[in-house]
C-alpha cells in the first residue's frame, strides 16, 4: 500500500473517488501513465501494489463514487500493461467481476465498461475467466436498468468474438454451467442463452453436437415462451442441430430421445409438433441405437396420432408406420413386454385413432414374435377382453384380429368364447348392438362351425336360461342372415345325407332347444320337417306367449327371404313335402289371425299347387298311417314304412325320438324357472301388503288379448 501511495500523487487519489465523471476520467488517465512508466522500469512489485490499492481501497470501498474509480482505474493500469497484463489478471478481473453484482446501476454500468476495455487488451488471456464472466453476464441481460443491459450487451459481443479465435476455450468446462441456466425462465436471459449456443455451435473447433442432450431439453422449453422472437431463435437453433444431425456419423440417438418423448406431450402446440418432427427423424436415422427406446417413442408417438393439429397427426402416423416396419429382435435389447404394455395402456384412451394403431401394434407383434407376445398375454388379455365393449366398430373389428390370432391356440379360444358369453350376459344391449358384429366377424377369422359348435357347446349348460335363450335367438338369426355363414347353412341343409352336416345338427341342437323357435328354424333349415313339426305339437299352452309370438312373426319373415327359397320351392311338390306342409299350417295355427305374420303364411301356403295331393296320400297321411312307398319326406326318397307320424323314429342316423325328449326337457326346466320367478314377484309384492288378496285362478288370454301390443302383455317365456 506504501509503494502505491509513493507512486500516485494525493490529489490523484482524490479525483479519482470524485463525484464528476471527468475528474475521475483525468485521474485514471494519470494512473494509466504512471503505471506505463512503472512498466518500463519493470517494477512489478509497485505495479501490484497500485492495482491492489484500486482493488481494495476504491472497487470494495462502502462509498459508491470511490467503487467507480477503482473500476475505471483498473482499465487504465490494464491498458498501460499491454502485453504484461495477462500476469496481472489474476488481481484484476475478480474485483471487476464482484462489482457486476452491485446495488448501485452505475457502479454496474462501469464494470461493464472495465472489463469492456480489460478483455480488449488482453483477448484470449482471460478465457480462463469465461465462466465467470459468463455467469455475470448471464445475470446482466435480465439488469433492470437498461444501460446496464445495453453495456452488458456491447461486452457479450466482444466476449463471444475473443471466444471464437480462442484456443483455449474449454466446452467441457462451460457445458455445466450452460445447462445450469437453460431452465431459466427469464426471456432477456433465455435471449442470451441462445445466442451463445448458436455462436458456439458456429465453431467449427468447438463440438456442440456432441453435448446436445445437455441443452436439448432447455431449447425445446423455450419453445412455448411468450415472446416470438425467443420462439423464433430456439425454433433456428434446433433446425440447426437437426441437419447437423442428419450430416454427422455419430450422434447420441438414446438420451436425446428420452427429452423427446416427454417433450412430444407438451401441451404447446408448436412444441409437441418440433419433437414429433426430431423424433420422426430419429426413427430415420437412429437404427440400432434406438431399439431400447421403441416403447418410449411408441408411447410418446401414439398420443399423437388423435392430436388436434392435423400436421402433428401427419407426422405421427408417419412415424408410427416407420417404427412398425422395421425388424427388431428381442435378442437385440427389442423389449416386447414393454411395447406391449404401452400398447394396452393406450386401449383406454379416448381417441379412437390411438386405439387402433395400439392394437395394429399388438396385431403386428403377434404375427411376428407370437411365442413371446403369448407369454405376456396374461397382462393384456383382459383388456383385450374388455375392449370387445368398444363403442368404435372398427376397433372392435381389429380386437377380433387379435383375439382370432390368439385363439389359434385352443386354450386361448375357449377363453375367448367364455369372456364373450359372459360379456354378452352381463350387457345384453352390447349383444344387441354389436352381437351380430362380433360372432360374424369372429367366423370370417376363424373357422365358422368352430365357433358355433363351441359357443353351443357352453350354452348347453348356461344356468342363466333366459339368457340362453336370449343367446341362442341371437346365434340363430346370423346362422340364417349372414352372409358368412352361407357355408354351414349349406352343411346343415346336408344333415340328413352326410356325417359332417349330422355332427353339426347335433351339436347344435343342445343349445338350440332354449329357444321353441330357434329349434324349428333349425330343422326347417335341415329339412328334418317331420321333427320340425313333432317339436310344434309339443308346444303346451303356456310356451304361446308374447315373447314366442314376436319371435314366431320372425320367423315368417324370415321364411321369406333368399334363405329359404329352396324351402318355397318344395311347396311346389306339397305330396313330397307333406311334413313341410303340416309343420308350416303348426306354426300358421300358431299365430293370431289379425297378425301381419299370419296373413304372409296364409298367403304363401294359399299357392301351394293341389294338383300334386291325390286321395289316396291324404288317407295314408292319417294318424299311424305310412307314406306310399317311393314317396319323398324332407327331400328324401323314402320306402313305405320308413317314415311313419309317430315321432319316435331314427333317420339318417339321428334318434329323433332322443331330441324330441331333449326339447321337452330344456323347456320344462324353462317353464318352471318361469312360475319360480313369478312365484318369487309375487311374494315380494305381497310381503309390503297387510292384507292380502286371495290369488286369482289362472286363464288363458282372450284372442283380444293375443293381440295387444307387446307392451301390454307378459315380457317373459319359456325358452324365451
Amino acid at each position: 500500500m506504501a509503494d502505491a501511495l509513493s507512486v500516485i500523487p494525493a490529489a490523484v487519489l482524490r479525483n479519482l473517488s470524485d463525484k464528476l465523471y471527468e475528474k475521475r476520467k483525468n485521474a485514471a488517465l494519470e494512473v494509466e501513465g504512471i503505471v506505463k512508466q512503472l512498466v518500463g522500469t519493470g517494477d512489478h512489485e509497485k505495479i501490484k501494489a497500485v492495482i491492489n490499492l484500486l482493488a481494495n481501497e476504491y472497487t470494495y470501498s462502502p462509498q459508491a463514487n470511490h467503487r467507480k474509480g477503482g473500476l475505471i482505474g483498473l482499465a487504465a493500469a490494464t491498458v498501460a500493461l499491454t502485453s504484461n497484463a495477462s500476469q496481472h489478471l489474476e488481481l484484476i478481473v475478480p474485483p471487476v467481476l464482484a462489482s457486476f453484482s452491485d446495488q448501485d446501476s452505475r457502479v454496474r454500468y462501469y464494470a461493464c465498461e472495465a472489463l469492456y476495455n480489460i478483455a480488449k487488451v488482453v483477448r484470449g488471456d482471460f478465457i480462463v475467466f469465461f465462466n465467470q464472466i459468463f455467469d455475470a453476464l448471464c445475470k446482466l441481460s435480465a439488469d433492470s436498468d437498461p444501460n446496464v443491459q445495453s453495456a452488458a450487451h456491447l461486452l457479450d459481443r466482444l466476449v463471444k468474438d475473443i471466444v471464437t479465435e480462442s484456443d483455449q476455450f474449454s466446452i467441457e468446462e462451460f457445458i455445466p454451467l450452460l445447462r445450469e441456466r437453460m431452465n431459466v425462465l427469464n426471456p432477456y436471459v433465455r435471449q442470451f442463452l441462445v445466442g451463445w449456443i448458436t455462436v458456439l455451435d458456429s465453431v467449427p473447433d468447438i463440438d456442440m453436437l456432441g453435448f446436445l442432450p445437455d441443452f436439448l431439453d432447455g431449447l425445446f422449453n423455450m419453445l412455448s415462451d411468450s415472446s416470438h422472437e425467443i420462439r423464433q431463435q430456439a425454433d433456428s437453433a434446433l433446425s440447426e442441430f437437426l441437419q447437423e444431425i442428419k450430416n454427422s456419423p455419430s450422434v447420441d440417438y438414446g438420451r436425446m430421445a428420452e427429452i423427446l418423448v416427454q417433450r412430444a406431450a407438451s401441451p404447446d402446440e408448436f412444441t409437441r409438433l418440433t419433437a414429433i418432427t426430431w423424433i420422426n427423424e430419429f426413427v430415420k436415422l437412429g437404427g440400432d441405437q434406438l431399439v431400447p427406446y421403441y416403447a418410449d417413442i411408441l408411447g410418446a408417438i401414439l398420443p399423437c396420432i388423435s392430436d388436434k393439429e392435423e400436421k402433428i397427426r401427419v407426422v405421427a402416423r408417419e412415424t408410427n408406420e416407420e417404427l412398425r416396419g422395421m425388424k427388431a429382435d428381442p435378442a437385440e435389447g427389442f423389449d416386447i413386454g414393454a411395447i406391449l404394455s404401452v400398447a394396452r395402456s393406450h386401449l383406454s384412451t379416448e381417441c379412437e385413432a390411438t386405439r387402433i394403431e395400439a392394437l395394429r401394434w399388438i396385431s403386428a407383434l403377434l404375427n411376428r414374435h407370437r411365442t413371446e407376445v403369448l407369454s405376456f398375454l396374461n397382462d393384456i388379455f383382459k383388456t383385450l377382453l374388455t375392449a370387445l365393449s368398444d363403442p368404435s366398430d372398427e376397433v372392435v373389428l381389429l380386437v377380433l384380429e387379435v383375439h382370432a390370432c390368439i385363439a389359434k391356440d385352443e386354450k386361448h379360444f375357449h377363453q375367448l368364447t367364455l369372456y364373450l358369453i359372459q360379456n354378452f350376459r352381463d350387457d345384453y344391449s352390447l349383444l344387441e348392438k354389436r352381437g351380430a358384429l362380433i360372432i360374424r366377424r369372429l367366423c370370417v377369422l376363424l373357422d365358422a362351425e368352430t365357433v358355433y359348435r363351441k359357443l353351443s357347446a357352453i350354452l348347453q349348460g348356461e344356468p342363466d336360461l333366459d339368457f340362453a335363450s336370449t343367446m341362442v335367438q341371437a346365434l340363430n338369426l346370423i346362422l340364417l342372415t349372414s352372409s358368412e355363414l352361407a357355408g354351414i347353412r349349406d352343411l346343415l341343409k346336408q344333415s340328413l345325407l352326410n356325417d359332417a352336416g349330422k355332427n353339426l345338427f347335433l351339436s347344435l341342437y343342445a343349445s338350440w332347444c332354449h329357444s321353441p323357435m330357434a329349434i324349428t328354424s333349425l330343422c326347417l333349415l335341415t329339412q328334418t320337417y317331420q321333427h320340425a313339426g313333432s317339436i310344434i305339437q309339443s308346444l303346451a299352452e303356456e310356451d304361446i306367449n308374447v315373447k314366442f309370438l314376436v319371435q314366431l312373426d320372425k320367423l315368417i319373415h324370415l321364411l321369406e327371404t333368399p334363405t329359404f327359397a329352396y324351402l318355397r320351392l318344395q311347396l311346389l311338390e306339397p305330396g313330397r313335402y307333406i311334413w313341410l306342409l303340416k309343420a308350416l299350417y303348426g306354426l300358421l295355427m300358431l299365430l293370431p289371425q289379425q297378425s301381419v305374420a299370419f296373413k304372409i303364411l296364409q298367403t304363401r301356403l294359399k299357392t301351394v299347387p293341389p294338383y300334386s295331393f291325390s286321395g289316396e296320400q291324404y288317407k295314408r297321411m292319417s294318424p299311424g298311417s305310412t307314406l306310399l312307398e317311393g314317396k319323398y319326406v324332407g327331400g328324401l326318397q323314402v320306402s313305405d314304412g320308413d317314415i311313419s307320424e309317430d315321432p319316435h323314429y331314427m333317420h339318417g342316423g339321428i334318434d329323433f325320438d332322443s331330441r324330441l325328449r331333449q326339447f321337452k326337457h330344456v323347456q320344462q326346466q324353462h317353464r318352471m324357472h318361469t312360475k319360480s320367478q313369478a312365484q318369487s314377484g309375487y311374494n315380494s309384492a305381497s310381503s309390503g301388503k297387510d292384507v292380502q288378496r286371495p290369488e286369482e285362478p289362472s286363464r288363458p288370454p282372450s284372442s283380444q288379448e293375443t293381440n295387444r301390443p307387446p307392451s301390454m302383455l307378459s315380457r317373459r317365456g319359456p325358452g324365451q
